[in-house]
């Protein structure tokens, strides 16, 4: 029987890979870690962490835990107050939306809307009780001309249908109106009976609303 010579051994044990060298260093370093990982544990048990409340004036409710955004629990109170004061200064969230729920509440009631801009609206007497010029863009090559609009709010309550409940004048960006505009919205509704106006003069971090003659300084409080 043929005898073959022995295969040379592969395995070169007196060369060990690189990794079994550093085994100590390593568990030193893990060692370390965990001893460093223990004493911050401790550091952070030892701190008070104070509760962070983001409702400001108010309690936590159960509309902070279970959709707050899309259950509104003070729709009542929204209408009974818009009932009451006929004139709302409203604070919205920067991010927006919020108001439409409380807009299509109203809508629900019977109420009509007509939408404005602060920014645009001139002085609110002329605009929207009586008739009031409009000089339109002549862009350097038109003549200047000067067209007369009826009032708005008058016009709007005389197509109001007859089955409406009344008319609601939004007012968005109210915030760039003075003292003597916001005024003057606040009296709209007893100037005309049918009216109920809301302004939005400024944000806040979720939806709130006050009186406007409180903000317009007509009341001890806003004065």
């Amino acid at each position: 029987m043929m005898a073959f010579p022995a295969a040379p051994c592969l395995h070169l044990q007196d060369r060990a890979p690189a990794w079994v060298n550093c085994q100590p260093r390593i568990r030193r370093e893990m060692a370390r870690g965990f001893r460093a990982a223990k004493d911050v544990s401790k550091t952070y048990k030892s701190r008070r962490f104070g509760l962070v409340k983001c409702s400001s004036g108010s309690e936590i409710g159960i509309g902070d835990f279970i959709g707050g955004d899309l259950l509104r629990f003070d729709l009542e109170r929204w209408l009974s107050d818009v009932e009451e004061h006929k004139a709302l200064a409203i604070y919205t969230p920067h991010e927006g939306g919020y108001e439409g729920r409380y807009l299509t509440r109203l809508r629900y009631q019977g109420y009509y809307f007509l939408d404005l801009t602060g920014r645009g609206l001139g002085d609110p007497e002329t605009t929207l009780t009586k008739i009031h010029p409009v000089c339109p863009p002549h862009v350097g090559k038109q003549p200047i001309a000067r067209w007369y609009f009826p009032p708005e709010v008058d016009y709007r309550l005389q197509a109001l249908p007859p089955n409406a409940k009344g008319l609601v004048v939004w007012i968005i960006e109210a915030k760039v109106l003075s003292k003597s505009e916001l005024q003057f919205l606040a009296m709209l509704p007893t100037l005309r009976p049918k009216v109920k106006v809301i302004a939005e003069c400024g944000n806040w971090r979720k939806f709130m609303w006050k009186p406007l003659k409180e903000i317009a300084g007509l009341t001890e409080e806003g004065a």
